[in-house]
């Protein structure tokens, strides 16, 4: 599970023990409540680095396999960043535009090539996300090697202490910029017509059109947000732990099930399927070990396609 579970394991150790001992976790609720406590933090990190394939994948219909590749493109800008002296944030930040166009183009080359032309085009388009993945992942290995890299702030290996529970301040971070972000994104696409005309245009784009709305440029639009999004999530990626080239397989599993977990598009399902899925491998963490916890995502994902393929939260 990595830097997750890292994490985890030191929330769940009494003080003044340290990792390399060796003893047993025996159950109690005081661990258990930790394990939640921990799952909760966890979960609003998942729903805050999903939360761009939720509005790509989840409204507009486009098979972005990419979407944790372009994360971890995010965290290493932020990391070039970092090295010049800007806080992550900060940076995660001042990336948005950038990976906002950066969305924009990617959506317009994937419409002209295959979505324009119909027959095919979300097999051909897995394809093409793919290929960009693979771009994306060989690059970061040309440009910078299979190496770990990570970045320094003040807040990060900080952390609160409760009693004999100890909760990061890198966690507290993430748990408040997802909420920030599935607020936002929300009220955006709930109040404006232009948020409006996203969540319509995979339903019925003949309806947006007699509306006065282009939905191309609305999807390209859309796109361009969630690319922009996931910037500010990298950001927190490096921010949690060390990112590599190849972080970007650890992730796939995840995002899309708290995608389908929450049901296509909702903004704050995929806040609620977060918080499902990282209170679920928490407590997995807690019972079975760190070799068990990968397997809560697609554990989860099987049973929500088999019983409510819609979702928790419908569309």
């Amino acid at each position: 599970m990595g830097e997750a579970a890292r994490l985890a394991r030191a929330v769940f150790l009494p003080l003044g023990t340290t990792e390399t001992d060796d003893r047993p976790m025996i159950f109690s609720m005081q661990l258990l409540f930790e394990a939640v406590v921990f799952g909760i933090l966890l979960g609003c990190f998942y729903a805050a680095v999903s939360i761009g394939l939720s509005l790509a994948f989840g409204l507009l219909d486009v098979p972005h396999v990419a979407h944790p590749a372009v994360l971890v493109l995010g965290a290493y800008c932020t990391y070039l960043l970092g090295s010049y002296g800007w806080d992550p944030i900060i940076a995660g930040l001042a990336l948005m535009p950038l990976f906002f166009l950066f969305g924009v183009a990617m959506y317009r080359f994937y419409y002209e090539t295959f979505e324009k032309r119909g027959t095919d085009a979300g097999v051909r388009g897995l394809a093409f996300f793919f290929g960009i993945a693979f771009i994306i992942e060989v690059g970061l290995i040309l440009a910078f090697g299979v190496d770990q890299r990570l970045v320094e702030a003040d807040y990060i290996g900080k952390s609160f202490t409760f009693g004999e529970m100890r909760v990061p301040l890198r966690m507290l971070l993430a748990f408040g910029i997802a909420l920030a972000l599935a607020a936002a994104l929300t009220l955006y696409l709930s109040k404006t017509f232009t948020g409006r005309a996203i969540k319509a245009v995979a339903q019925d784009e003949g309806a947006l059109r007699l509306m006065g709305a282009d939905p191309v440029r609305i999807k390209q639009w859309a796109f361009g947000i969630a690319t922009g999004v996931t910037a500010l999530a990298g950001a927190l990626l490096i921010i949690i732990g060390p990112v590599e080239p190849m972080t970007d397989r650890i992730y796939i599993g995840r995002t899309f099930c708290v995608v389908v977990l929450a049901g296509l598009g909702s903004m704050t399902g995929t806040l609620a399927a977060g918080l499902i899925l990282g209170i679920s491998e928490s407590i997995v963490l807690m019972h079975f070990g760190a070799s068990w916890a990968p397997a809560v995502a697609f554990g989860l994902l099987l049973v929500v396609l088999g019983i409510r393929p819609q979702g928790l939260f419908g569309r």
